[in-house]
């Protein structure tokens, strides 16, 4: 038995018994050894229900960036349709910052600024022309700001490109070829249990819709959000991410390395394409959450990985709080080695 596996259970079950989480399902990788676990319930409102079923689907928010739309860019790259330095301005002309490229873009260096009022009330239409009337600000390339509308420009940047929806661009071009046994963007066709996020008080308990608001309106069209993936779908792309496995014919393994690197165009050794780019004694590694509760943590370095899939959003935890509890998470798994 390996103490990391240990110690990042008993964490998590601290946080279901203190009510920050309603369960959780885990997978740890350690080089050639691999186990997963399952705590607590599939929800705690509005009432407590217990796991049905071995796999489940879950709502993995913005852990969508990296699974589906950092590949399909990748693809892209390599297919020299694409480059880094390419103006988004090339692709979406009512796009007003020439300046911003594709590598801000990945790298969340763009420092796009502006209001849309009533943002989450909008048309799909109504909703794309006002992401599209937004701006760069002048810390453009000098700083990370994480923002959703990175990827959603990313999105429609691949799908003129590719003739598709995003969704669909990710489903056809990377999902299956990765041979993903459950991940989906339409999870209600799914024989898994979909496990519902929040109670919501205009929505009621949302469960087999995305809970994204931004992606809920647009539907199809976002890159940010709005994939449900199982914890055998990410163990998966672990494996394929840690360089255990290789599909050259969906992204070249040298630009999967790349996702190690620091690629931001100030050098700010923080973020990769897409990830959070993190450093510890032995080298480099790349973390990734999701608004709604799942993180991934990949140490290439030292091949193992850890895959957390819960619905934090279903108890009402604030996002601040629970982003301090996710990251104690991280770095007792970074910093526990083998026995």
């Amino acid at each position: 038995m390996i103490k990391i596996n240990e110690q990042v259970i008993d964490y998590l079950q601290q946080l279901i018994d203190q009510n920050i989480i309603p369960g959780a399902r885990v997978a740890i990788i350690n080089a050639t050894q691999e186990e997963e676990f399952q705590l607590g319930n599939r929800i705690a409102i509005p009432k407590r229900e217990s796991f049905s079923q071995k796999e489940a689907l879950y709502d993995v928010a913005s852990l969508t960036k990296v699974i589906g739309t950092v590949p399909l860019i990748l693809q892209l790259i390599s297919q020299h349709r694409l480059q880094l330095t390419d103006s988004v301005s090339k692709f979406l002309p009512e796009w007003q910052s020439p300046q911003v490229t594709v590598r801000h873009l990945l790298t969340h260096t763009s420092d796009i600024v502006g209001y849309i009022p009533n943002r989450n009330f909008l048309s799909a239409a109504e909703l794309t022309a006002g992401l599209l009337g937004l701006r760069a600000g002048d810390k453009l390339g000098q700083v990370v700001h994480y923002q959703d509308v990175n990827f959603i420009l990313l999105g429609w940047i691949a799908e003129s490109l590719t003739g598709q929806s995003i969704q669909a661009a990710i489903s056809d071009r990377i999902l299956r070829p990765l041979h993903l046994p459950n991940a989906t963007f339409d999870p209600n066709s799914s024989p898994l249990d979909v496990i519902p996020t929040e109670l919501d008080s205009r929505r009621g308990l949302i469960v087999g819709q995305v809970h994204d608001p931004k992606t809920a309106i647009l539907g199809e069209h976002s890159g940010a959000a709005g994939l449900f993936t199982s914890l055998a779908d990410l163990t998966i792309v672990a494996k394929w991410l840690l360089g255990q496995t290789s599909y050259p014919q969906v992204v070249p393994d040298e630009l999967i390395t790349a996702c190690f690197v620091d690629q931001t165009p100030m050098h700010s050794n923080s973020r990769s394409f897409g990830w959070d780019l993190r450093q510890e004694r032995t080298g480099n590694y790349i973390v990734h959450t999701g608004f709604t509760g799942p993180l991934m943590v990949i140490d290439r370095v030292n091949q193992r990985a850890l895959i957390l899939l819960t619905n934090r959003v279903n108890l009402f935890s604030t996002r601040q709080e629970y982003k301090q509890y996710r990251e104690r998470l991280t770095q007792i798994f970074m910093q526990t080695k083998k026995d």
